[in-house]
Formats: C-alpha cells, sequence, structure tokens
C-alpha cells in the first residue's frame, strides 16, 4: 500500500478494471497462504475458486469472500469458464489484512457473503449509498465477523452527495478512491481515482463528491496491532524463523493440497 505503514492492513489491490478478449483472462493457481487474511471484493467478472480444504465456488459482482489462512492453506482464483472462453470485463479488489500473534495458527475458515446479503444502506438525501463488508455505517452494522476491529465499506457517492463518518478512537484509517474525485476533510483535499489517503487515528471522516458525476470509494480501518512483521511471499507472521517453519510446512505438503 504505497510503503506506508498501513497496520493491520498489508496489501489493496485494485485488479481491473480491464476488458479481456476471448482466451486471455488468467488468475492465480494453487498458491499458499499463512498468517493473514484475504479479502476478495468482485465489482465485475466472476471467478472460481477451489482450496485443500475441499471448499470451492464461485464468486460475481458484488460477492466477497473474507478468507482467514492461519495455520495455512492452499487455494486458488481463477476467471470462470464464461469469462476465459468469451472473454469480458474484469474489477475487483484483494485486500491482505494482518492476524494478531495469537491467531496465526488458528484453524482456517472462510466466510462467503453473496451481495443480495452485504447490508447496505442509504443516506437521508439518497445521494449517498454505502454497502458494508466490515464494521458499521449510517445505522447498519455488517454480517462479517473479523477476527480484530476492521472496517471495509463501498461507498457510491452522486453529485452534491456530503456524509460524515465516524471513526473510532483506537482506529487508523485509510480512503482510496476508484472512480471519480471526492473531497475529504474540513479542508477539501481533492483524492482522485486511484489515490489513497492516509487519515490520523480516530479522525471522522467527511466526505463530498467533487465534479459532475459519481463517485467510488473504499473506506478502510482497523485498529493497529503493533507487533513485528516477518513477509516472506504469501506467508506473514512475527518471526523469520516463523516464515522458515511456513516455506518447510508448505513444500512438505502439510498445507495440503487441493483434490482435482
Amino acid at each position: 500500500m504505497g510503503g506506508v505503514d498501513t497496520d493491520p492492513f498489508l496489501l489493496l489491490d485494485e485488479m481491473g478494471p480491464v476488458d479481456y478478449g476471448p482466451g486471455e483472462a488468467t488468475g492465480a493457481p494453487d498458491h499458499p497462504h499463512r498468517g493473514f487474511e484475504t479479502v476478495s471484493y468482485l465489482l465485475q467478472g466472476r471467478w472460481v475458486h477451489e482450496d485443500s480444504m475441499g471448499h470451492s465456488g464461485f464468486l460475481g459482482p458484488g460477492d466477497v469472500q473474507w478468507m482467514t489462512a492461519g495455520s495455512g492453506v492452499v487455494h486458488s482464483e481463477m476467471p470462470a469458464e464464461d469469462l476465459r472462453r468469451e472473454g469480458g470485463r474484469f474489477h475487483g479488489f484483494q485486500i491482505w489484512v494482518n492476524l494478531p500473534a495469537r491467531d496465526k495458527m488458528m484453524a482456517p475458515r472462510y466466510q462467503e457473503i453473496p451481495r443480495e446479503q452485504i447490508p447496505t444502506a442509504n443516506s437521508e438525501d439518497g445521494l449517498a449509498r454505502v454497502q458494508v463488508i466490515a464494521g458499521e455505517a449510517l445505522g447498519v452494522q455488517a454480517v462479517i465477523e473479523t477476527r480484530t476491529p476492521v472496517v471495509l465499506q463501498h461507498w457510491l457517492l452522486k453529485p452534491g452527495a456530503q456524509i460524515e463518518q465516524p471513526v473510532a478512537p483506537d482506529h487508523r484509517a485509510y480512503l482510496y478512491v476508484f472512480s471519480g474525485a471526492l473531497a475529504v476533510g474540513p479542508e477539501g483535499v481533492e483524492v482522485r481515482d486511484g489515490q489513497m489517503a492516509v487519515m490520523g487515528s480516530g479522525e471522522g471522516i467527511l466526505l463530498s463528491t467533487r465534479g459532475s458525476g459519481p463517485s467510488e470509494a473504499l473506506l478502510l480501518a482497523g485498529v493497529p496491532l503493533g507487533e513485528p512483521v516477518a513477509r516472506y511471499g504469501p506467508f506473514v507472521m512475527n518471526t523469520e524463523e516463523e516464515i522458515r517453519q511456513a516455506m518447510w510446512d508448505y513444500q512438505t505438503g502439510q498445507m495440503g493440497r487441493i483434490q482435482r
């Protein structure tokens, strides 16, 4: 996330938007994770996922998959057959959320929330809408359970909208704009498409639109863990020794394999 200390978030990857031709779409074949959580949120397109625990399924527009890798899982994320065969638009996000030391070796788990089950709220004037993936906004509480306090919200603001979203005093917040532009804070600092605003701890976030079109953004916030981070590829632990152990466990098959 741009080299900024974003504890507890490790990664924010905007995938696309990209228009694939027939046969062009690629994905992420079998690979491991240990020690953190991956959050996949699709806006357009579909992919299929499989893992070493025997779990498989589809993720479509508006769906969320919150995977707690914990002690280790091998999984794959590949474009759905129709996207591979026919091509089409793909757009989504993957976010990595660190786990505290006490949870890094917990049993892996999935939370898969289809679009229709993600709580949504509108401002009183109807100019702003939020999809509450984690945390709370406009009086609506998310259904996803998180290991530590985390906020993840998708905001859509029409021209003329102004919203103030509270953030808990112990949280650190970030705003990533991926469509249009927003004015952030009382001074109205402009944050444009593809830019991220880093907020101070415990600041309420004041958002208003800039320009004549709608704007969309992800709001992320969480309590910093304040723990050492040892990181190598798909493994995030607290010490280098734990990283070496994770690599050994994967190489010797202790994280399992996807059965096909």
